[in-house]
Order: structure tokens, then C-alpha cells, then sequence
């Protein structure tokens, strides 16, 4: 901290250019006490010195040129005026001493010391206005160090932040909001005739990149039947052994099988030769098997609970769309108007509700039919996130919008409607209670699925009305909207 505010005395002293050591030595940079010793210093010695090599002369007086003077304007223009007006004092003084003991005689030079003192003027108003034109300089060169240094730390921070996000990333290259949305599009396939494992190639590269799959198989289940047939398959081929002790625990328990699961260490005593890392089901509807996905090689760091679970669920999710039919037969029995892709994600999160414990919710949000409340719905329906599923309804006296956000619970919900509510405060200078809209929500259910979405319809005063057709149609109806 000294050694700071020597810098700063130091740096404040100089003028433009007067960085350097010899000049630091000539003038050095000194305030308040320091420079009022200075001034009596200077001047003693320099009337000192003229007495001694002038002795009838000291004050240089009618030499041509008023050499006395020169250190007076040297410290008016280093410190200002009132040093300059103590110069002039001091010699002033050092003229009545030396006329006094007889070195100095003659009359009183009053036009030298009349010229002498507006010079010492001039010069000092000089200094005083580029002294303070120097401190605002460096009063705003100081901030702007301040403000680069921060940025420099803030830039070296982001580079370091991206370098660790850039690590994640090769760790795990996406996250399962962004893995979800890519399978949608690959679930969303009808299913042919006889083709069980509908998009079952596209599926496997998605999985494959989220969990870090090197090498996998995916094989199709009719009941208890296994096809030796891979749907598809990533990675080197390999041949499937449907007498492996994973295959076997995983076809028994429905669940993921692996080397740690509880029931295989044991078991795999029998089979000290398995090849495969991992197996696990494709479980669609009430624990209905329809394939199962043969991992033999995957990283060793990546085989982890948390890579584990996020398979399973990528498995569930994909399963509900192959079973799209069943999954959402329920939903559109009870809500024919119910748009295709919002039943399949609700059966889809219901399921995920159920068996992984993920969270999902339904905002919706009711607005009076008039024109004035349009530019608020059609604003809200663009707002949407890219993974949300919308769905806008109509009755006799009013207008819903049902938004289905995925993996999102309540805290997120919340934050979904501020910032809708602060867009709509910011566009068009209104809030929820000014303009009369009501906000319901619903975490979406793990069992029963479609009372709790009735109900919440009916409290968004959107009649539903039962489906005047058999399911079939009805389902061929949703399909075709």
C-alpha cells in the first residue's frame, strides 16, 4: 500500500514526458509541506550563491536579462500561484537583507520586481490550469485502468469458464432437454405394418451420442422372443448371445442390466464371460416389452448411475412413441379436440413422472374474447419455449392457451410467468391482474392423467365434451390434425 501511493505521488508530480529517472532526480514530484520547503530551500541557496559570485550584484540586477527570475517562474508553473507569490516574497525579502548589509544598494527596483511578479502570475495560472486539466487525465486514466483490469480478470474468467464448459461438453455432449427434443422428431413416426421398431436407427445415434455409446445393438421383443436381428446398430459389429447373464436379468426383472445391478454379481459366476456392458429394456405402457438395447462397449467414466438412468429414460421415452397408439388412447377418448403431439408428450411425461420421478407441468393461461386481448394471446403463444408444447383453445366467452413444459417443475413454472407477465408489462404496459387473465397450473400426474387434465380444463371454463365417435376414429381424426 506505501509503495501504491509513492507511485501515485510520484505519477501525479510529472507532467507529459517527465517519466524518466533524470528527470524524477531534477523534479521530483512533491506537494503541500514539501513544496513550501522546497521554495524556501531553492531560493536561500540561489540568493546565496549570487551573493557569493556577485557580491556587489546578488539579485543579477542589469544584466540584460532578469535572470533572478527564472526560479521563480520554474516553481510557479511546477506548483502554481501561491508558490510563485512566495518566490516573489522571498526575494522581495532577500533584497532588503542584502541592501541592509550594503551587497544590494541603490533605490528600490520597483519596475523589476512589478515585471518579475506578473510573470510569476502568468506562469503560475498556467500551471494551475494544466495541473488541473493533468488531475482530471488521470483521474479518468485511473478509472479506465480500473475498468480494463476488471475486464481483463472477467476475460481471463470466461476463458477459463469455457474452457471447463468446453471439457463438459466432450464429457457429455448434450443435456436431456436437448436430447428429448431430438427424439421427438424421430417418435413421432407412425408405425408400419409389421415394424415394431419404428425410427429405430435415428433413435440409437441420438442415445448414442447422449450417453456415449460406442458400440450397441438394438433388438426387437414379441413377447417373450428376442430377434437375433438387430433393428439397428452403432459402433463395430458384434453378434448378439441371447443366453448372456445380462439378457437374462434384464428379461426377467425388466430392468437395466449391468455388472453392478443387484442380482448379476452372483449370477455372473456362472458366466464369467459376458461380453456386454450393459443391456437394457425398451419398456412401453404397463411394463410391456417391445426391444432391448445391447450395449458391449462404452467409456469406463461413462458408465455411471447418473449416464445410466438418463438411458432408461431416453429408452421409456422412445418406447411411448413406437406405442404412441396405446399411450394416448385414453387422452384423446376423453378429449377428442386434444392436438396429437400434446396427448403423446403428456403420456410420455406421465410415464416419466412415474417411473423416473421427473417433473413436468401445464401453464395455462385464460384470456376474455376482444380485440385488445389478442395482441396478448398471439404474444404469449410466441414466447414459448422451444421444447413447450402449446395449446391454444377457444370457447363461447373465452380464449386458453395450455403450455406443457417438459422436465420443468414448479420453480421453473414460476419463472415462465414472470417472464411472460414482465414481456407483457414491457410491450404493452400491462400485467396478469390489469388485463384479466388467469393463470392455472397442474404438475402433470404420475397416474390417472386425464381426470387431472379435465379438471383443469373446466377450471380454464373450456367445456369438454365426450367423444361423439368410437376411439378408433377418433384416434385417426387426431392423427390426421
Amino acid at each position: 500500500m506505501i509503495v501504491a501511493n509513492t507511485a501515485d505521488k510520484i505519477r501525479e508530480g510529472q507532467g507529459i514526458g517527465a517519466g524518466g529517472r533524470y528527470l524524477r532526480l531534477l523534479a521530483p514530484a512533491a506537494s503541500g509541506p514539501v513544496s513550501a520547503v522546497e521554495l524556501v530551500v531553492t531560493m536561500a541557496l540561489a540568493m546565496g550563491l549570487g551573493y557569493l559570485l556577485l557580491p556587489n550584484n546578488p539579485l543579477l540586477l542589469g544584466l540584460g536579462f532578469p535572470w533572478a527570475w527564472l526560479l521563480p517562474v520554474i516553481l510557479a508553473l511546477r506548483y502554481g500561484t501561491l508558490i510563485g507569490v512566495g518566490s516573489v516574497l522571498m526575494m522581495l525579502g532577500g533584497w532588503f537583507f542584502f541592501h541592509q548589509i550594503g551587497a544590494q544598494p541603490g533605490e528600490f527596483p520597483r519596475l523589476f520586481f512589478l515585471g518579475g511578479l506578473l510573470m510569476v502570475l502568468v506562469a503560475g495560472q498556467f500551471g494551475d490550469v494544466w495541473g488541473t486539466r493533468l488531475a482530471r487525465a488521470r483521474a479518468v486514466n485511473r478509472y479506465l485502468e480500473e475498468r480494463l483490469a476488471a475486464l481483463t480478470k472477467n476475460h481471463y474468467l470466461l476463458r477459463v469458464s469455457h474452457a471447463r464448459l468446453e471439457n463438459d461438453l466432450l464429457a457429455k455432449p448434450t443435456t436431456l432437454r436437448d436430447t428429448l427434443s431430438q427424439m421427438r422428431a424421430v417418435a413421432l413416426e407412425d408405425a408400419a405394418p409389421g415394424g415394431v421398431l419404428v425410427g429405430a436407427r435415428p433413435m440409437l445415434q441420438v442415445v448414442a451420442q447422449a450417453c456415449q455409446l460406442e458400440a450397441a445393438a438394438l433388438y426387437a421383443v414379441d413377447g417373450e422372443t428376442v430377434s437375433t436381428t438387430a433393428s439397428a446398430q452403432i459402433g463395430p459389429a458384434f453378434e448378439f448371445d441371447p443366453d448372456d447373464v445380462l439378457v437374462h436379468h434384464c428379461l426377467e426383472t425388466r430392468q437395466l442390466a449391468h455388472l453392478q445391478a443387484d442380482g448379476v454379481s452372483r449370477q455372473s459366476l456362472d458366466y464369467p464371460q459376458t461380453r456386454y456392458v450393459a443391456v437394457a429394456p425398451v419398456l412401453s405402457g404397463a411394463d410391456k416389452l417391445v426391444g432391448l438395447l445391447v450395449v458391449e462397449r462404452m467409456p469406463f467414466l461413462s458408465l455411471s448411475y447418473e449416464n445410466l438412468q438418463l438411458l432408461m429414460v431416453l429408452m421409456g421415452y422412445y418406447a411411448d412413441g413406437v406405442e404412441h397408439a396405446v399411450s394416448t388412447r385414453a387422452i384423446a377418448a376423453a378429449i377428442p379436440g386434444c392436438p396429437y403431439d400434446f396427448a403423446l408428450d403428456y403420456a410420455r411425461l406421465s410415464r416419466l413422472r412415474r417411473d423416473s420421478g421427473i417433473n413436468s407441468t401445464i401453464v395455462a393461461l385464460v384470456f376474455d374474447l376482444d380485440e385488445s386481448r389478442d395482441a396478448l394471446f398471439d404474444q404469449v403463444i410466441r414466447s414459448r419455449r422451444a421444447l413447450d408444447v402449446a395449446w391454444p383453445l377457444t370457447s363461447a366467452h373465452q380464449r386458453a392457451l395450455l403450455t406443457l413444459m417438459p422436465l420443468s417443475g414448479n420453480e421453473a413454472a414460476s419463472a415462465y410467468l414472470v417472464r411472460i407477465e414482465d414481456m407483457l408489462r414491457a410491450q404493452f404496459g400491462t400485467d396478469f391482474e390489469a388485463a384479466r387473465v388467469g393463470v392455472h397450473m397442474l404438475a402433470v400426474p404420475a397416474n390417472a392423467p386425464v381426470e387431472p387434465l379435465i379438471r383443469l380444463l373446466h377450471r380454464c371454463h373450456v367445456d369438454v365434451q365426450p367423444a361423439p365417435v368410437p376411439v378408433p376414429v377418433a384416434l385417426g381424426e387426431v392423427g390426421r390434425g
